[in-house]
Protein backbone atom coordinates (compact mmCIF):
# COMPACT_ATOMS: atom_id res chain seq x y z
CA UNK A 1 0.00 0.00 0.00
CA UNK A 2 1.20 3.57 -0.57
CA UNK A 3 2.31 5.57 2.47
CA UNK A 4 -0.86 7.64 2.70
CA UNK A 5 -3.04 7.98 5.79
CA UNK A 6 -6.19 7.67 3.66
CA UNK A 7 -5.13 4.20 2.48
CA UNK A 8 -5.01 2.74 6.01
CA UNK A 9 -8.74 2.48 6.81
CA UNK A 10 -9.59 0.87 3.48
CA UNK A 11 -6.89 -1.75 3.90
CA UNK A 12 -7.73 -2.42 7.56
CA UNK A 13 -11.44 -2.84 6.72
CA UNK A 14 -10.70 -5.26 3.89
CA UNK A 15 -8.19 -7.30 5.89
CA UNK A 16 -10.44 -7.45 8.96
CA UNK A 17 -13.30 -8.84 6.85
CA UNK A 18 -10.97 -11.65 5.77
CA UNK A 19 -9.76 -12.26 9.33
CA UNK A 20 -13.33 -12.29 10.66
CA UNK A 21 -14.37 -14.68 7.89
CA UNK A 22 -11.51 -17.05 8.72
CA UNK A 23 -12.67 -17.27 12.37
CA UNK A 24 -9.05 -17.61 13.46
CA UNK A 25 -9.38 -15.18 16.39
CA UNK A 26 -13.10 -15.16 17.08
CA UNK A 27 -13.85 -12.61 19.79
CA UNK A 28 -10.46 -10.90 19.57
CA UNK A 29 -11.02 -9.04 16.31
CA UNK A 30 -11.19 -5.54 17.90
CA UNK A 31 -7.76 -6.05 19.50
CA UNK A 32 -6.27 -7.30 16.22
CA UNK A 33 -7.85 -4.40 14.33
CA UNK A 34 -6.45 -1.81 16.72
CA UNK A 35 -2.95 -3.34 16.60
CA UNK A 36 -3.06 -3.46 12.79
CA UNK A 37 -4.26 0.15 12.58
CA UNK A 38 -1.45 1.29 14.89
CA UNK A 39 1.23 -0.71 13.05
CA UNK A 40 0.15 0.68 9.67
CA UNK A 41 -0.04 4.24 11.01
CA UNK A 42 3.46 3.93 12.49
CA UNK A 43 4.80 2.54 9.20
CA UNK A 44 3.22 5.32 7.13
CA UNK A 45 3.93 8.27 9.46
CA UNK A 46 7.15 7.37 11.26
CA UNK A 47 8.69 4.74 9.00
CA UNK A 48 8.07 6.15 5.54
CA UNK A 49 7.49 9.77 6.56
CA UNK A 50 4.21 9.83 4.58
CA UNK A 51 6.21 9.61 1.34
CA UNK A 52 3.62 8.19 -1.10
CA UNK A 53 6.47 6.86 -3.26
CA UNK A 54 7.41 4.46 -0.45
CA UNK A 55 5.30 1.38 0.18
CA UNK A 56 4.12 -0.48 3.25
CA UNK A 57 3.89 -4.25 2.89
CA UNK A 58 1.45 -6.33 4.93
CA UNK A 59 1.51 -10.09 5.30
CA UNK A 60 -1.27 -11.94 7.08
CA UNK A 61 -1.66 -15.60 7.94
CA UNK A 62 -4.80 -16.95 9.59
CA UNK A 63 -5.18 -20.52 10.77
CA UNK A 64 -8.25 -21.86 12.51
CA UNK A 65 -7.22 -22.99 15.98
CA UNK A 66 -3.84 -21.25 15.72
CA UNK A 67 -4.72 -17.55 15.42
CA UNK A 68 -3.39 -14.82 13.18
CA UNK A 69 0.11 -13.59 12.35
CA UNK A 70 0.65 -10.14 10.85
CA UNK A 71 3.82 -8.55 9.52
CA UNK A 72 4.01 -4.88 8.55
CA UNK A 73 7.15 -3.70 6.74
CA UNK A 74 8.06 -0.13 5.79
CA UNK A 75 10.85 1.30 3.63
CA UNK A 76 12.10 3.76 6.24
CA UNK A 77 15.32 4.04 8.23
CA UNK A 78 14.05 1.96 11.15
CA UNK A 79 14.25 2.72 14.85
CA UNK A 80 15.35 1.24 18.16
CA UNK A 81 12.21 -0.03 19.95
CA UNK A 82 14.10 0.12 23.28
CA UNK A 83 14.55 3.89 22.81
CA UNK A 84 10.78 4.54 22.63
CA UNK A 85 9.68 6.38 25.81
CA UNK A 86 7.27 4.65 28.18
CA UNK A 87 3.79 6.07 27.40
CA UNK A 88 2.70 5.33 30.97
CA UNK A 89 5.41 7.52 32.54
CA UNK A 90 3.80 10.37 34.47
CA UNK A 91 5.35 13.04 32.26
CA UNK A 92 3.92 11.37 29.11
CA UNK A 93 0.37 10.62 30.27
CA UNK A 94 -1.11 13.73 28.66
CA UNK A 95 0.92 13.45 25.45
CA UNK A 96 -1.14 13.19 22.27
CA UNK A 97 1.26 10.67 20.69
CA UNK A 98 3.43 7.73 21.62
CA UNK A 99 0.93 5.00 22.54
CA UNK A 100 0.86 2.97 19.31
CA UNK A 101 3.43 0.33 20.24
CA UNK A 102 1.96 0.05 23.73
CA UNK A 103 -1.53 -0.54 22.28
CA UNK A 104 -0.15 -3.13 19.86
CA UNK A 105 1.46 -5.00 22.77
CA UNK A 106 -1.73 -4.84 24.84
CA UNK A 107 -3.90 -6.24 22.06
CA UNK A 108 -1.63 -8.93 20.66
CA UNK A 109 -0.01 -11.95 22.30
CA UNK A 110 3.37 -11.29 20.69
CA UNK A 111 4.91 -8.15 19.15
CA UNK A 112 8.51 -7.97 17.93
CA UNK A 113 10.53 -5.66 15.71
CA UNK A 114 12.99 -6.94 13.11
CA UNK A 115 15.18 -5.53 10.34
CA UNK A 116 16.32 -2.56 12.38
CA UNK A 117 12.76 -1.59 13.30
CA UNK A 118 11.40 -1.49 9.75
CA UNK A 119 9.35 -4.65 10.29
CA UNK A 120 6.88 -5.47 13.05
CA UNK A 121 5.68 -9.04 13.65
CA UNK A 122 2.46 -9.51 15.61
CA UNK A 123 0.65 -12.68 16.62
CA UNK A 124 -2.70 -13.27 18.28
CA UNK A 125 -3.58 -16.81 19.27
CA UNK A 126 -7.11 -18.17 19.16
CA UNK A 127 -9.27 -16.52 21.81
CA UNK A 128 -9.91 -18.70 24.83
CA UNK A 129 -12.16 -16.15 26.49
CA UNK A 130 -12.85 -12.95 24.52
CA UNK A 131 -13.67 -11.05 27.74
CA UNK A 132 -10.11 -11.53 29.04
CA UNK A 133 -8.13 -10.88 25.87
CA UNK A 134 -6.07 -8.05 27.37
CA UNK A 135 -3.33 -9.25 29.68
CA UNK A 136 -2.45 -6.04 31.45
CA UNK A 137 -3.23 -4.18 34.64
CA UNK A 138 -4.34 -1.41 32.30
CA UNK A 139 -7.27 -3.51 31.08
CA UNK A 140 -9.89 -1.16 32.48
CA UNK A 141 -8.44 1.88 30.74
CA UNK A 142 -8.03 0.17 27.38
CA UNK A 143 -11.13 -2.05 27.45
CA UNK A 144 -13.35 0.92 26.63
CA UNK A 145 -10.90 2.00 23.94
CA UNK A 146 -11.06 -1.42 22.25
CA UNK A 147 -14.85 -1.52 22.59
CA UNK A 148 -15.04 1.98 21.08
CA UNK A 149 -13.34 0.81 17.92
CA UNK A 150 -15.41 0.97 14.79
CA UNK A 151 -14.50 0.56 11.13
CA UNK A 152 -13.96 4.30 10.74
CA UNK A 153 -11.46 4.66 13.59
CA UNK A 154 -11.72 5.35 17.29
CA UNK A 155 -14.71 6.92 18.94
CA UNK A 156 -14.36 8.89 22.13
CA UNK A 157 -15.55 7.09 25.23
CA UNK A 158 -15.84 9.68 28.01
CA UNK A 159 -15.60 6.98 30.68
CA UNK A 160 -12.17 5.79 29.56
CA UNK A 161 -10.50 8.84 28.06
CA UNK A 162 -9.77 12.03 30.00
CA UNK A 163 -12.15 14.75 28.94
CA UNK A 164 -13.81 12.45 26.41
CA UNK A 165 -11.18 13.39 23.79
CA UNK A 166 -10.41 10.77 21.15
CA UNK A 167 -6.79 9.60 21.26
CA UNK A 168 -4.76 8.99 18.12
Amino acid sequence: MPSEIKAISTLVNRLMRLIEGSRCVTGSEPAVELALQEALTNAVVHGNGMDAQKLVQIRCRCELGKGVSLTVTDQGQGFDPKAVPDPLAVERLESEHGRGIHLMKLGMDEVSFERGGTEVHMRKGPARNPRTELRSNDETAYHGLLNGLDRGGLRADPQTQPGGRPER
